[in-house]
Formats: C-alpha cells, structure tokens, sequence
C-alpha cells in the first residue's frame, strides 16, 4: 500500500483544517487539534493526517452501488 500523500495542515485561532488534494477533509477544534499538533511534530504528518481523515470518500461510491455484482447488497 502507497504511503499517504497530498494532505496539508492549516492551524488558526485554536482550530486545524485538514486539507486533501485542496479540499477540506476535516476540521479539529479544542483538545482534538491540540493532540494532533503535538503528534505532528513527533511522527509523519501524513500518516497522522491520513488516520484522522478516516475513509473519506473517493467519488465513485455509487458507480460502484450501481455495478452488477453489487445489486442485491
């Protein structure tokens, strides 16, 4: 599996937004945010970034609802 990439940070008033390629991804408020710059600046800020986005969603979800195999799930 690829190592994450495309992620960036931008911290203000208090408050991270996680972007993915330019979107947004996530926003971290409070204790959360906090955590999370403290663990970037110990570990990979991609990875970190990449498990705190969760699954985002990729686009295709329902292409891929619509397939034949999938019908009846």
């Amino acid at each position: 599996m690829p190592q994450p990439a495309g992620f960036a940070f931008l911290e203000r008033d208090g408050v991270v937004v996680i972007t993915h390629h330019g979107r947004t991804a996530t926003t971290l408020r409070g204790a959360r945010a906090a955590d999370f710059l403290e663990d970037v600046e110990d570990g990979d800020a991609q990875e970190i970034m990449a498990r705190l986005t969760g699954n985002y969603r990729r686009g295709n979800e329902r292409q891929a609802r619509n397939h034949p195999r999938n019908k009846g799930r």
